[in-house]
């Protein structure tokens, strides 16, 4: 169900939550719209964020534990952007292995090839995931990451719900995602800009203007952070906190599986 926003309405209060009960997140759905946008999918995120989504993600991996190696889920890791950057800045000793996750088999071909040709296949194995059915044993993992992909989940808590069981004791997960800022004039330029021009750039560059209406509506029908952090903690996770980048355009909430 496409929503019919006014103009008017869109910058004064967010969206209600249950609008996002309308929008079709099933598994297959999902992977399918990926898998349409998968060969543009890196340089589209490139554009339509000018860059500094890479920003944010390196900031994500400078926050990881000092425990050496470290064993790493990424989840909803789409072409591995997140697990090659993470050999690249901590360095490929600093781990034993790194396991990328994903619903969209295409997405995942993509990021195989990123690997191959950085040379780190014996360290990053991408393979078909669901977040909220993950198929790794209890306390696998020292690090869960997810970068962008927890609003496209039907079930967000039953997801971190997951992250927090495949976690070791005193791991830590990090989820990285749009937020609303509150600024109200940075609020304006924010909307204008997903709501009209990324749709339509996004429409042009990869031929699929569905996948970037249903981006925006994704983000602003999503939990505000108080209820993201409420959401985490009773999951099961402590000391979560968040840390806001671009005036709150993105939130990179963290948290403890304290043993």
């Amino acid at each position: 169900m496409i929503l019919d926003y006014t103009f008017h309405n869109s910058f004064s209060t967010p969206l209600p939550f249950d609008t996002l009960r309308d929008m079709d997140k099933s598994r297959s759905t999902i992977s399918t719209m990926f898998d349409r946008i998968a060969s543009r999918y890196d340089l589209l995120n490139r554009v339509l964020s000018f860059g500094i989504d890479r920003s944010w993600r390196k900031q994500m991996i400078r926050l990881f534990p000092s425990k050496r190696p470290l064993t790493v889920l990424d989840i909803a890791t789409g072409t591995a952007d997140v697990p090659v950057m993470m050999a690249d800045i901590l360095g490929p000793t600093s781990f034993s292995h790194i396991v990328g996750g994903d619903i969209s088999e295409h997405m995942l071909d993509v990021g195989r090839g990123k690997v191959r040709s950085k040379g780190l296949s014996h360290l990053i194995r991408l393979e078909i995931a669901d977040a909220t059915q993950l198929h790794f044993q209890d306390a696998s993992f020292d690090v869960v990451t997810i970068a962008f992909g927890i609003r496209n989940v039907s079930q967000t808590e039953k997801a971190l719900q997951e992250f927090f069981r495949v976690l070791t004791p005193g791991g830590k997960a990090f989820v990285l995602e749009f937020s609303m800022p509150k600024n109200g004039f940075i609020r304006m330029g924010y909307l204008a800009y997903f709501r009209y021009i990324l749709p339509f750039i996004g429409g042009i560059i990869s031929q699929d203007f569905g996948a970037y209406r249903y981006l925006n509506k994704s983000v602003e029908d999503y939990y505000s952070p108080d209820a993201f952090i409420e959401m985490m903690t009773r999951s099961g996770f402590q000391n979560v906190s968040r840390r806001m980048f671009c005036f709150g355009v993105a939130s990179l909430y963290s948290g403890d599986k304290v043993s």
